[in-house]
């Protein structure tokens, strides 16, 4: 069977039908049966554009959590991101992955050669200091 692509407005209509399914107590078999998608798909949608999934449910908590994600920095998957943008937000993630690992390979590095001067103890380095 050849599977049929959704477009982004319509993932949205269906995820946002599927929360009104699961708002009146339909488990997640049935909300995929009712949208016409396998659960597997459903799950993947919900993975890639549902950001209110995670949401508390006290309206403090809630307005917190919308302060705290207006603030926050990174990528943001939603429907309307493309394929261009997240193929960028995944190369500069990679690259800063790339800088911080280097960063804790020099330090890395740094601590082993202190720890070795602190292994050699004061009579050995008294030596070095007379040898030159």
């Amino acid at each position: 069977m050849v599977g049929r692509r959704h477009g982004n407005h319509e993932i949205a209509e269906k995820l946002a039908e599927a929360g009104e399914l699961a708002a009146r107590g339909k488990n997640q078999h049935e909300i995929a049966k009712a949208l016409g998608i396998s659960v597997m798909t459903y799950h993947r949608w919900r993975k890639q554009y549902d950001t209110e999934r995670d949401e508390p449910s006290t309206e403090t908590a809630r307005s917190v959590r919308s302060d705290e994600t207006a603030t926050a920095t990174g990528p943001s998957y939603s429907p309307s991101s493309g394929p261009r943008e997240r193929t960028r937000d995944v190369r500069e993630l990679e690259q800063e992955n790339l800088r911080l690992r280097r960063l804790v390979t020099d330090l890395l590095l740094e601590k082993m050669a202190l720890e070795d001067e602190l292994d050699r103890g004061p009579r050995d380095r008294a030596r070095q200091v007379r040898a030159r």
